[in-house]
């Protein structure tokens, strides 16, 4: 046998030693949890954040919907309001709307030797005083995970809600899910672009931006046109499939999209059909209880326990400064 035949040969024993008798390492194991990715919420971020002090809360609004100058005749006072729109008073309109909170809960329970036994690492049943955070390791990457989760659910609330919405199959949904009207059904109540099925193109949001009265299009810069993701990446490719530079930088890059001047967004959770065409602070979402996190344990269970909670409401400003459009088709 040569001498690199039998170095080989020695080294083939020792690695089935260590083999046999567990001395080889383990497959590799990272020091820390893979967090999944959720979809992130989009709106709720950029809607107008009303706190409440009262479970209801009332927003006056005032102004005048019609002309008030009229013709004036010397010495001649001008009459009772008129509703023929020639020569009376003017009147302002007054409208108000109403938000309501309704409370949210979610619950985690976490068992002692969940904590214990993790890769995370965590110390537990150290006698801590009853709702007093833990520290480190798995529990702090847990309650991370409850806050996202819980800004997404949120945020689905806030634009999903309908008070019809049935779910014969999950009657939690269906609790949760018909609390009040989200944006998308308040969003009926304003300007309704029916697109009968066709692609999504420029003249979708051309038409929807002729639909919205001009008094509120001077601000169009606050502006912006809010999608699915799915129709966001397909208006994308109609514009990739122009010659120049626009479309090579569709094809290249992920530069920002502004039908018209007015920016494009996708929204996780916003149904392929509809979208919407606002100024983002049109949408309210009212917030009586801060979103909360408690803590607590069962010793006799052996269960730490995590408990959130907030009362919120949902509510659209100014219904006319909002278009929705409908039936956009799914490609």
């Amino acid at each position: 046998m040569t001498a690199n035949a039998a170095l080989l040969s020695k080294a083939d024993l020792a690695l089935a030693d260590l083999s046999a008798n567990g001395g080889l390492l383990q497959p590799e194991q990272g020091a820390a949890f893979i967090r999944k990715l959720i979809k992130e919420p989009t709106l709720i971020r950029q809607a107008r954040v009303v706190e409440m002090t009262a479970p209801q809360r009332r927003i006056n609004k005032i102004g005048f919907a019609k002309r008030i100058l009229r013709k004036a005749t010397q010495g001649v006072a001008l009459d009772n309001v008129s509703t023929t729109g020639l020569g009376g008073r003017a009147k302002p309109a007054t409208e108000q709307i109403t938000m309501t909170t309704q409370e949210v809960i979610a619950e985690v329970r976490l068992p002692y030797d969940v904590l214990e036994d993790n890769i995370e690492r965590m110390t537990v049943a150290e006698n801590a005083a009853s709702n007093t955070p833990w520290s480190s390791g798995l529990q702090e990457t847990i309650v991370t995970l409850i806050a996202e989760r819980a800004a997404l659910d949120l945020e689905e609330l806030c634009l999903l809600a309908d008070t019809a919405y049935t779910n014969g199959a999950d009657a939690d949904d269906q609790a949760y899910l018909s609390m009040f009207n989200g944006w998308l059904k308040l969003a009926a109540g304003g300007h309704v672009v029916n697109w009968n099925n066709a692609v999504i193109s420029k003249e979708l949001f051309k038409t929807g931006m002729k639909a919205m009265p001009g008094q509120y299009q001077r601000n169009l810069n606050l502006m912006k046109h809010f999608v699915s993701v799915n129709q966001e990446v397909e208006y994308r490719d109609t514009i990739a499939n122009r010659v120049g530079a626009l479309g090579d930088s569709q094809v290249q890059g992920r530069g920002g999209l502004s039908p018209f001047g007015v920016p494009l967004e996708a929204v996780q959770l916003m149904p392929e059909a509809v979208g919407l065409f606002t100024n983002p602070k049109n949408l309210i979402f009212g917030i009586q209880r801060q979103v909360s996190l408690e803590f607590d344990k069962s010793i006799t269970e052996r269960v730490y326990i995590v408990v959130l909670t907030a009362r919120v409401a949902v509510q659209v400003e100014e219904v006319d400064a909002l278009v929705k459009f409908t039936n956009i088709a799914s490609v």
